[in-house]
């Protein structure tokens, strides 16, 4: 039975290896990296990403870390390809093999279909002078002197350099594209940079009759019926126009009652915040969030372009929508 010890330095030992075969493909990122990032650039296509065993769990990473970086890719199993699975590759394709050895025979198997295709072919392999690097257009050198297995044999160190390989693709191509931020959130609508990124104020402000609002002179007591009323712990005070005048909250009702004001007879004009914060409807939604942190405030009238009051939002309709 192993110690303590004796497992905390086989991990360490894994990780050495890995971390020195990961340095060593420095040394490799060249011309031929440069030229598999122009074909792919260049493709009209998608990037049809291919592979078997534990190289093709590392395909499958690759094809969705380039499809959500802004290169079309998707993964096919090569076993299925020779199956029916090669009618969904088009003439328009690159097809990304991954094979360690280089002659895998699945892979192999579809090389005479690829050429006859005219399919563009990029292989990342650990042997530069196998089969499949010699039919490539450009071969990734994915070989390494040892894998972390102290057997040699399982797929570790090899697996994860061609894994480093697929992200520094895919990030260099990422760049090339001027892929931005924008473009990762609608590749990404469901995670919560989605919904920082592409939810706005319009979609989560309260508007039309969810919207508490009163007049200059309304009374402090006809402004309270509409704060309980609408829910949120504030109203717009708006001039003749619909312009906003200010705003009364939760706060000022409390500061009020400390003056000893009488809600009756009060009127709102005397008792409101005058100006304040807004946001615009057009604004991200993460954008009113931080307006309301940096000024430690818990609601923002939203203002059309003529400063006419046309919505509200607070922390919690920004905490439902996922962007808290």
């Amino acid at each position: 039975m192993f110690s303590p010890d004796a497992l905390i330095a086989s991990a360490k030992r894994t990780i050495s290896l890995e971390q020195d075969a990961i340095s060593s493909l420095l040394a490799r990122i060249d011309d031929s990296f440069v030229r598999a990032c122009e074909l792919i650039l260049n493709c009209k296509g998608r990037v049809v990403v291919v592979g078997m065993g534990k190289s093709g769990h590392i395909a499958h990473k690759i094809a969705a870390t380039l499809a959500s970086t802004g290169t079309p890719a998707f993964f096919v199993h090569p076993a299925e390809a020779s199956h029916g699975d090669m009618g969904m590759i088009t003439a328009d394709d690159v097809v990304l093999a991954l094979s360690n050895s280089g002659t895998t025979n699945e892979i192999v198997t579809l090389l005479p279909l690829i050429k006859r295709l005219g399919l563009t072919l990029i292989s990342m392999t650990g042997n530069p002078d196998s089969t499949l690097a010699n039919a490539a257009q450009v071969n990734l050198d994915t070989q390494v002197s040892k894998e972390a297995c102290p057997l040699n044999l399982a797929p570790t160190s090899s697996t994860t350099v061609t894994l480093v390989l697929g992200d520094a693709l895919a990030i260099a191509l990422l760049e090339a594209r001027g892929f931005t931020p924008e473009d990762f959130a609608f590749s990404h609508p469901g995670g919560a940079l989605g919904r920082r990124l592409l939810l706005k104020v319009e979609h989560v402000m309260h508007s039309g009759d969810e919207l508490p609002a009163v007049t200059r002179d309304a009374s402090l007591r006809a402004t309270l019926l509409e704060m309980t009323q609408k829910g949120l712990g504030m109203t717009l005070i708006l001039a003749p126009d619909r312009t906003l005048a200010g705003i009364f909250t939760d706060g000022d009702l409390r500061r009020a009652l400390d003056k000893g004001i009488d809600v009756r007879e009060a009127n709102i004009a005397e008792l409101m915040t005058h100006g304040g914060k807004t946001a615009r409807p057009e604004m991200l939604a993460a954008e009113a969030l931080k307006i309301m942190e940096d000024h430690k405030i818990s609601s923002l009238p939203v203002v059309n372009e003529n400063n006419q009051a046309i919505g509200a939002l607070n922390m919690h309709d920004l905490l439902r929508a996922g962007v808290m």
